[in-house]
């Protein structure tokens, strides 16, 4: 049976323009997961009044509220405080959190600040739920038919918490049905190339819903969702992506929170090989992107940035001939480039990069948006790519390190053993 629930996000810095409210994404993955339908989303700010308000609501449309943020240690974080008024319940104060709370601020060689007592508040007949990665305790709270859920704001916190303790709770019955998502990721193609190629699959798995999303310059998403219980709906979701990868094909390179990065950092990795990038037009970027990855240092050796002429030859060894007469935006400068940071560093694999990012700079015969792609391999592999890419300065910039790990990974894919 479906239930009802609402997500209620505390903090007045949520109705700005600085903070987005992340955790309700997680949090209607994870209900649904366990057969709720998520009713009502809503940001709060601290204010007293709007806080009860909006608390009271919520409680109105479903039986089941999920709160986040609101339980710091600050005069302005009420959300306990407010729960508690509006159930005509008391606060009392737990000593065992309250030691807990002390002791945990002496391992960092600290006194606890006095307005942190606050957070060993507990509102009664909850149940406190231990965060272990913060100061914050959440709590579950069962008042007149209705759960209510509080959790901390920060979003590792919360994860966590909603994880280890609420899902449980929450699913004591045992495993329920719900709804199990999904997500595919292409690189190197369209929203409507992709459209193209897996029409056949959605329609025959038309009682799947099915999304295609760009999810930013040269990357699409295709979101697919089952139903059942957790068992049954992981069978159907892996037929599905056999499906989708069979019409698709290499361009289908992660699901989930696997990211183009760490796929090609795991296969550097599970290969034994190692690469440098040099770069131009992306000042960085694809360095930026490798090193995002936790033990990048066991294949990422290095890169250049290299966006003057000069630069190029000092430090790459690109040859003045070669730019005086294809340019610095060219396959051959690309193809030096690459030989030059692979030698330079002793990688098994160099990548090089140049383009014209724009707004300025482009010509007839090299249009703003023209990228030059390139890597060279110990193996004598030798490979470019010439794109021409559309929008503006930093879409050019994105969408070329997306396209850069892209061949880095054809190439590695080829060599075969895991994708």
């Amino acid at each position: 049976m479906t239930r009802n629930a609402s997500i209620l996000a505390v903090g007045s810095e949520l109705l700005g323009t600085t903070r987005l409210d992340t955790n309700s994404l997680f949090l209607t993955g994870e209900l649904e997961a366990i057969g709720y339908r998520v009713v009502r989303k809503a940001c709060v700010g601290d204010g007293w009044r709007d806080l009860v308000t909006e608390l009271s609501f919520a409680l109105s449309r479903a039986p089941c509220l999920c709160v986040t943020g609101g339980l710091g240690p600050t005069e302005d974080d009420r959300t306990k405080e407010a729960v508690a008024a509006l159930l005509g319940l008391r606060l009392v104060r737990d000593e065992e959190i309250l030691d807990w709370l002390k002791k945990r601020f002496r391992k960092r060689g600290r006194e606890m600040p006095e307005v942190n007592a606050k957070q060993a508040d507990v509102i009664e007949g909850a149940v406190v739920l231990s965060n272990r990665r913060g100061t914050a305790p959440g709590y579950l709270i069962e008042s007149d038919g209705k759960t209510i859920v509080l959790l901390p704001g920060v979003p590792w916190e919360m994860k966590a918490l909603f994880t280890e303790s609420v899902v449980p709770h929450l699913t004591s019955g045992g495993a329920p049905s719900g709804i199990h998502r999904r997500v595919l990721k292409v690189v190197g193609l369209g929203e409507s190339a992709v459209e193209e190629l897996v029409r056949p699959v959605y329609e025959a798995h038309r009682d799947h819903e099915v999304t295609i999303l760009a999810s930013g310059p040269g990357e699409v998403q295709l979101h697919v969702s089952a139903r059942g219980t957790p068992g049954e709906a992981q069978k159907e979701l892996d037929i599905l992506e056999a499906d989708f990868r069979s019409a698709v094909g290499p361009a289908l390179f992660g699901r989930d929170d696997e990211t183009l990065e760490g796929v090609v950092g795991n296969l550097l990795k599970n290969r034994g090989l190692t690469m440098a990038v040099a770069e131009s037009c992306t000042g960085g970027m694809v360095a930026s992107r490798i090193t995002e990855i936790a033990g990048s240092s066991a294949y990422f050796l290095g890169g250049a940035v290299t966006y003057a002429d000069g630069a190029k030859i000092e430090v790459l060894g690109v040859s003045t001939a070669t730019l005086e007469s294809h340019g610095a935006v060219s396959e051959e400068v690309a193809r030096e480039m690459a030989a030059g940071v692979r030698r330079r560093l002793g990688a098994s694999v160099g990548l090089g990069v140049t383009g014209v990012a724009g707004p300025g700079g482009g010509t007839p015969e090299k249009p703003v948006g023209t990228v030059h792609l390139a890597i060279d391999a110990a193996d004598g592999t030798r490979r470019h790519e010439r794109l021409v890419l559309p929008g503006d300065r930093s879409m050019v910039r994105r969408w070329t390190t997306s396209a850069a790990l892209a061949l880095i990974r054809g190439w590695l894919t080829e060599r075969g053993g895991i994708h």
